[in-house]
C-alpha cells in the first residue's frame, strides 16, 4: 500500500513454534484477529482504515496561507485544503462560507461525521498542541492463513544474525459504510488506489515475525492503517 503510516508500533510474543519446523496456521490467524480487534477495542476507532484529515479541531475555519507559516504549518494546510472539501461534499463535515471572506470556510462534524471520527494530539518539541484527525471505516476479519516460511539472514532488520517468519494471510475488510462505497473515486483520487477496501473481497496480506533466541515469536503490529492525502481533489464538478 502506497503512502501509508503504520501506526502505534507495540511488541508482542507467542509461542507458536511446534516442533523444530512446524508451524500452526490456525494460531497464527487467531493471534492476527486477536490483534486487529484488541486495536479497535483500546483506541475506540470505527475500523482498521484510516483517512488522514490533517492537524485541525472542529470547529474550523480555514486559515489563510501565509509567508510567515512555518514548514510545516505550509504542509499542513495544503492537507486541509483538500481533505475538508472532500468530507464536506461526501457528508461527513458541514461546510459554511465565511462572511466577507471569499473562497474561505467554516466546517464542523456532521452527525455521520461524529460517528467515525477518530481523534488525538500530541505536543510538538515547540510546544504547539497538534491535533490528529481522521475519518476511519472497515474492521478487518482475517480468512486464513495461506503460507508460514522461515528464513535466516545474516543481517537483519536488526542488523544481526536474525530468523524471520513471513506469514501469508488473506483477509476480508467488513462493516465498510455507504459513504465510502459510494465515494470511491474521490477517496482513491486524493488517498491512493489502495485506500478503499470493499465487501466480500479477498485481500492479500504479508506479516512478518522475528524468531528470538528463546524460541518465540517477536512481531511489530499495528493499530490501524493512517492514510495519507497525496493525489487530488476530485468533486462532482469534475
Amino acid at each position: 500500500m502506497k503512502k501509508i503510516i503504520q501506526l502505534i508500533t507495540v511488541i508482542f510474543v507467542t509461542s507458536l513454534l511446534l516442533g523444530c519446523d512446524t508451524y500452526n496456521k490456525d494460531e497464527f490467524k487467531k493471534l492476527t484477529q486477536n490483534a486487529y480487534d484488541e486495536i479497535r477495542a483500546n483506541t475506540k476507532i470505527k475500523g482498521n482504515y484510516c483517512f488522514y484529515l490533517g492537524s485541525v479541531k472542529f470547529p474550523y475555519t480555514d486559515i489563510p496561507l501565509s509567508k510567515e507559516d512555518s514548514r510545516w504549518e505550509g504542509w499542513n494546510k495544503a492537507k486541509l485544503i483538500k481533505t475538508l472539501p472532500l468530507f464536506a461534499e461526501i457528508g461527513l463535515l458541514t461546510r459554511q462560507p465565511v462572511d466577507g471572506k471569499e473562497g474561505l470556510y467554516h466546517y464542523d462534524l456532521t452527525e455521520l461525521g461524529q460517528e467515525y471520527l477518530y481523534s488525538s494530539y500530541k505536543k510538538s518539541g515547540s510546544g504547539r498542541t497538534i491535533y490528529d484527525n481522521s475519518f476511519c471505516y472497515g474492521q478487518i476479519k482475517v480468512i486464513k492463513v495461506r503460507d508460514v516460511s522461515e528464513k535466516t539472514y545474516e543481517r537483519g532488520l536488526s542488523g544481526y544474525n536474525e530468523t524471520q517468519i513471513t506469514v501469508k494471510i488473506n483477509h476480508q475488510v467488513v462493516d465498510v459504510p455507504e459513504w465510502v462505497i459510494h465515494n470511491q473515486d474521490k477517496l482513491k483520487a486524493l488517498y491512493g488506489s489502495s485506500s478503499v477496501s470493499l465487501p466480500n473481497v479477498t485481500y492479500p496480506e504479508t506479516q512478518l515475525y522475528i524468531k528470538g533466541k528463546d524460541g518465540r515469536l517477536y512481531q511489530e503490529s499495528w493499530s490501524y492503517l493512517l492514510m495519507q492525502p497525496s493525489g487530488k481533489l476530485l468533486t462532482d464538478k469534475e
